[in-house]
This record gives C-alpha cells, sequence and structure tokens, in this order.
C-alpha cells in the first residue's frame, strides 16, 4: 500500500477551528439568524441555536482557524525524521498568509496529508481563505481538476477501502496499529474553551502538532515501514 509514494513531496496537517466569537450572544443579529437556519437539521430536538453554538468551529462559515501545523519528512541516515512547524494565533489572515507563503515555495505536485482532510481540513483552508480574500495555494485549488488529478491524502479515507459509511477516529486507528498515542488533557471538543476561557493558546498548538505527528506515523504504518522514533521529530520556528 503506498509503494510509490514519495514522502519528501508529502506534508502532514492538521488544523484547529473555534467559533469566530466567545459567545452566541456576541453574534451579530443577522448572522444568528443565518446560524439558526443553517443548524436547525443539525440540532437534537432539545438543543436551541444558543446551546448549539459552541460548536460553531466546524463550519468555515460560522468559524474561523486558530492553528495550523504541519509534518514535513526527511531522509537521513538511512532512517525518516519529521519536522513541525504550526502558525497559531487570533489573526486568522496572518496565520492563512504564513500559511501560504510556505506552500508557494513547494512543487505544485505537492501532496497533502490529513485524517479526515478531504472532509474536514482541506476544504476549511480553501474556504477561509476564500473568506478572508486570499488566493488558494495551486496545490489545494481542486477546481476544474478529475479526481485522479487531485493530490489530497486522507488516512482516514485510505482506512475506508470503499467503505464510505465507515468512520474512524484518528486515535483508534492509531492505537490498533500500535503507534503510541499521546494521553493528552484535551480533544477537539475541548479546543473553543481553552481558547476563549482559558486563553492558553500553545496548549492548543502541541495539541494540533500530537495529530499530526500520528497522521504521520500512520502515514508510515501504510507504507510497510517503521514509525518515527521521537528523538527523530523536531519542532522549528
Amino acid at each position: 500500500m503506498l509503494k510509490t509514494l514519495d514522502l519528501s513531496q508529502v506534508i502532514v496537517l492538521d488544523i484547529e477551528t473555534v467559533p469566530q466569537h466567545q459567545s452566541y450572544d456576541d453574534v451579530p443579529p443577522h448572522m444568528q439568524e443565518l446560524w439558526e437556519q443553517k443548524t436547525i437539521h443539525q440540532r437534537k430536538t432539545d438543543q436551541n441555536a444558543v446551546d448549539f453554538y459552541e460548536r460553531a468551529g466546524i463550519l468555515a462559515e460560522f468559524g474561523k482557524i486558530i492553528c495550523i501545523s504541519l509534518g514535513i519528512f526527511s531522509f537521513q541516515n538511512k532512517s525518516y525524521s519529521l519536522r513541525l512547524k504550526s502558525f497559531a494565533g487570533d489573526d486568522e489572515r496572518e496565520i492563512l498568509e504564513q500559511f501560504s507563503q510556505l506552500i508557494e515555495k513547494q512543487s505544485a505536485s505537492l501532496k497533502f496529508c490529513a485524517h479526515n482532510g478531504k472532509e474536514f481540513d482541506y476544504p476549511y483552508i480553501c474556504r477561509r481563505l476564500l473568506v478572508n480574500g486570499l488566493e488558494i495555494p495551486v496545490q489545494l485549488d481542486i477546481s476544474g481538476k478529475k479526481p485522479w488529478e487531485v493530490n489530497h491524502l486522507d488516512t482516514m479515507e485510505m482506512w475506508k477501502f470503499g467503505d464510505y459509511k465507515h468512520f474512524i477516529s484518528l486515535n483508534l486507528l492509531a492505537t490498533i496499529l500500535n503507534i503510541p498515542t499521546p494521553k493528552d488533557d484535551i480533544d477537539g471538543s475541548q479546543v473553543r474553551q481553552v481558547y476563549y476561557e482559558e486563553k492558553n493558546l500553545d496548549r492548543i498548538v502541541t495539541y494540533c502538532q500530537k495529530d499530526v505527528v500520528t497522521t504521520a506515523q500512520v502515514l508510515l504504518k501504510f507504507k510497510g515501514m517503521d514509525i518515527i522514533s521521537e528523538e527523530n521529530i523536531t519542532i522549528v520556528s
């Protein structure tokens, strides 16, 4: 599986997102109306739009990106290493500009890899780029491309093997593949609280980077290769 995949042309990616406003009361009235319309079929019968707003970060129309973490492979001394690079902060436009500037320096044939990336990370980034008036990098722009021309890898999709109704979390996939997973004190559902209430962005960046590492290790397993040792994983500024 993936025997011919050149890891030097792959960047592993993960994003963290939050609602654009800390609370529903801060949302402009016209956007409150649109939120109610957008989520009416997603909410449970006992949930109102106010209660459901804590999940606004998962929708690109009502959320924003606060962290993009990347994992870049390199091959030295007959083994792979992984370098981690993150763009994070309160200014989404600045994050996206920094990300785009880095990607523009890469080959047009660059491939991204993310867990559930095709359903979440890739389209979310593209939507927020457009909202911020920024150009979509050629590596992310799938407009007019045939399916086999899209260089987007998705470890969840790979695990489905054509079973499109199947879902698996990154944590479960890593566990069954015997990949060590960090026992973090937060998960994706707590990112909003950590960002707005604890104001601890560093904690979120660490969480995001660990997901990048785990996704990279899964990709190596799919290629039938050994995972990268901890000492060969570095964070670059």
